[in-house]
């Protein structure tokens, strides 16, 4: 079984990408056991077994999370595991763009566009153009562009180029970011923060680690390690410490207040 507009999928059994169709009635599909000994071991079948293993890649369902193997050409598929459709297509958007998108592929948003969608998952993005919707890259998205960015931008890699200008409304969540350019905003990073040489990052960050070149700049608040602890959460605990500690023992010295909760 597979989906009806797909061009092209990959054998569950021995793994071979080909295009799919509907057989006609009585026609015999030849098997492999039909093939002869001559062909499977030709230079050419096995030239063509190993560019098709160079041009595969796998591939993650995003209902089952399961992985499989594809072919590089496709542009979809269905997960063995669920059945579900996997788009595999790459999007280049020019003018306003207002759909929600969630592909395997890649996502090019130009000069000219404008993405106001509310939801973009896709494995890496360029960005070049107008953001003001939400985009989710599992693997690296780069920004190439001056100007202000309303929507939502989480990656496992994050790279501001250099001639880039931009501003940040909400939290940039990554798994690292490197800074090659201009940047204000709040970082959230699992690893590491790296700002380049003539790189300059205005804003509060919180990772594991950060790393500031010679020539590159950072102002704001910096958060090593974990960020999870408020004034609130430590209150109680100081205040019992008030209540339960020894009175002073300077005569006429008034107690100490107990702090603002």
């Amino acid at each position: 079984m597979e989906y009806a507009a797909a061009k092209s999928t990959i054998c569950r059994q021995c793994g071979r990408y080909f295009s799919p169709f509907a057989p006609k009635p009585g026609l015999k599909l030849r098997v492999k056991e039909e093939a002869t000994a001559a062909e499977d071991s030709s230079i050419l079948h096995k030239f063509e077994g190993f560019w098709n293993r160079q041009r595969s890649s796998v591939v993650e369902c995003f209902e089952c999370q399961r992985k499989h193997q594809v072919s590089g050409a496709a542009t979809s598929t269905i997960c063995s595991g669920c059945s579900a459709h996997i788009d595999l297509q790459n999007y280049k958007i020019s003018t306003g763009f207002s759909r929600s998108i969630r592909t395997r592929g890649d996502v090019h948003l130009t000069a000219k566009g404008d993405l106001s969608s509310s939801s973009v998952i896709c494995k890496s993005a360029l960005i070049e153009g107008k953001l003001r919707g939400d985009v989710h890259c599992n693997d690296t998205a780069k920004i190439n562009f001056s100007g202000r960015i309303a929507g939502r931008l989480t990656a496992k890699h994050v790279i501001v180029e250099r001639r880039a200008d931009i501003h940040c409304s909400r939290r940039v969540r990554v798994a690292s970011i490197e800074i090659r350019g201009k940047m204000s905003g709040e970082i959230i990073a699992k690893t590491m923060v790296h700002i380049h040489k003539r790189g300059s990052l205005e804003g509060n960050v919180t990772a594991k680690a950060i790393t500031v070149e010679k020539g590159g700049m950072f102002s704001g608040q910096l958060v090593i390690g974990q960020a999870d602890f408020t004034q609130g959460e430590l209150l109680p605990e100081r205040t019992r410490a008030v209540v339960n500690g020894p009175e002073p023992d300077i005569p006429g010295a008034a107690p100490e207040p107990l702090p603002a909760t």
